[in-house]
């Protein structure tokens, strides 16, 4: 069995992160054909995910990110190629989280 473990820290707040969070579960249910279920708290959210020889959970906070994930055997060997895509997937999605965050910049007076 081969484990996977990515934090990812943000500035999203958890309504933002939230959103992140499904807009990934989607994209893996989709791309990986996945099995995700949304679980909501207070202060942390929970999007555990499935699939023949993969068991994960991500872990979704108002300021962090924490996927864990166990791959069975047949997909172990391909744990790196795994988690790359994972990070680029995840990352892909909070980089534009952020980049909606921000305020325009103002152009400077002509």
């Amino acid at each position: 069995m081969a484990d996977i473990h990515i934090h990812r820290d943000h500035n999203l707040g958890l309504a933002q992160a939230r959103k992140v969070a499904w807009a990934w579960a989607e994209q893996v249910e989709q791309q990986f054909d996945m099995a995700c279920t949304v679980v909501e708290g207070e202060a942390i959210d929970r999007v555990e995910f499935v699939r023949s020889g993969v068991k994960g959970v991500l872990t979704v906070a108002a300021d962090h990110f924490d996927l864990e994930a166990k791959l069975g055997f047949l997909l172990g060997a391909f744990s790196k190629t795994i988690e790359g895509e994972i990070q680029k997937n995840l990352d892909t999605l909070l980089g534009a989280a952020a980049a909606k965050k921000r305020p325009a910049k103002k152009a400077p007076p002509a």
